[in-house]
């Protein structure tokens, strides 16, 4: 088991202003926008939807008996090397998450609980790493991750989760070693297909 306390602070990276830009997520890519998203449950208006937006205002509230569930499930098989996700205590008191399981596998039948994270009082972003402890990598490759929300502050019954980001590690291929081309006729060639 894996404890965070989180307060006004991330666990790896200082988030300082909760509207700021990527860049504070240093050169890893978020790669949330290549998966498909599914919820246990959730409230009308609610949903996915919400959890990806980009804004901390909304949020997925979920409706039903705990564990409540998200899933996100990638095309082909993924390196990823964290999962952030922000929670905001003062504002949701009892929706807060207090203990999280994260799961990898193929499918929904071969998931293998990763961590489990135990929050107290969160309020920002919190950075729960996927890192195999097999080995030293830290990286964890997979098709599916299902977070689970397994108990709330205050024994609340929903649950509320701001956003959620997935982080992978930056391309390897990059273009940053060729010049950058001024005519007219090299900018036709600027890109390769």
């Amino acid at each position: 088991t894996r404890t965070i306390l989180s307060g006004k602070r991330m666990i790896s990276h200082d988030v300082e202003d909760e509207n700021e830009d990527d860049s504070s997520w240093g050169k890893l890519r978020e790669i949330g926008d290549q998966a498909v998203w599914s919820v246990s449950t959730c409230k009308i208006g609610f949903g996915v939807e919400q959890l990806r937006d980009g804004s901390v205002d909304s949020y997925w509230q979920s409706d039903g008996t705990q564990p409540h569930r998200v899933n996100i499930q990638f095309p082909r098989r993924t390196a990823v090397q964290n999962v952030c996700i922000y929670t905001d205590f003062r504002v949701d008191e009892s929706y807060t998450p207090n203990k999280i399981s994260v799961r990898v596998g193929s499918h929904f039948h071969d998931l293998e609980e990763v961590t489990v994270v135990t929050l107290s009082e969160p309020e920002g972003w919190t950075v729960i790493p996927l890192a195999n402890e097999q080995n030293s990598s830290s990286l964890c490759y997979t098709f599916m991750i299902q977070l689970a929300v397994l108990v709330n502050h205050q024994n609340g019954r929903d649950t509320h989760l701001r956003q959620i980001k997935v982080h992978a590690p930056p391309n390897e291929l990059t273009l940053e070693g060729f010049p950058s081309f001024t005519s007219k006729e090299f900018k036709m060639f600027n890109s390769v297909r």
